[in-house]
């Protein structure tokens, strides 16, 4: 990281950015839909989007790819598959390959387990089934 964007933090990529950049703005969109009437649910977001995204956006040695590698890593970890989902599905955003995303869940596996190995896999070969099914209502023969 440079002096410059140490010193000027306006240089870095604001934190909704990132998350449209990496997620989609379909995604992000639908999830503001979601708190569109509700002012709880719209601060959360964007309390979520600061905290979370905030640290993708703030620059440094880590890529959007290291982030979304270790993002990956850590939601399998913890069992959060609903997460470990959206991240993997918008992974390919960030830079990631589905070969890279092979090889770390035998990482995975080795560092958190069985059972998160295996979840993580099942998660992934569903998004590449869906992913080459095509979209979602295309006409097929």
């Amino acid at each position: 990281m440079d002096d410059t964007a140490a010193s000027d933090p306006s240089d870095a990529p604001d934190a909704w950015a990132v998350r449209r950049r990496v997620l989609g703005d379909d995604y992000v969109d639908a999830r503001l839909a979601e708190v569109a009437d509700d002012p709880v649910g719209a601060e959360f977001q964007a309390y979520l989007t600061d905290m979370a995204w905030g640290v993708w956006a703030r620059g440094g040695p880590l890529s959007l790819r290291d982030r979304s590698l270790l993002v990956l890593a850590m939601t399998a970890a913890m069992g959060r598959m609903d997460e470990f989902r959206i991240h993997a599905t918008a992974a390919p955003n960030a830079g990631v390959t589905d070969e890279e995303i092979d090889e770390l869940i035998f990482q995975i596996t080795a560092y958190c387990g069985g059972p998160a190995g295996l979840s993580s896999r099942n998660v992934v070969k569903t998004i590449r089934a869906e992913r080459d099914a095509g979209p979602k209502g295309a006409a097929t023969e």
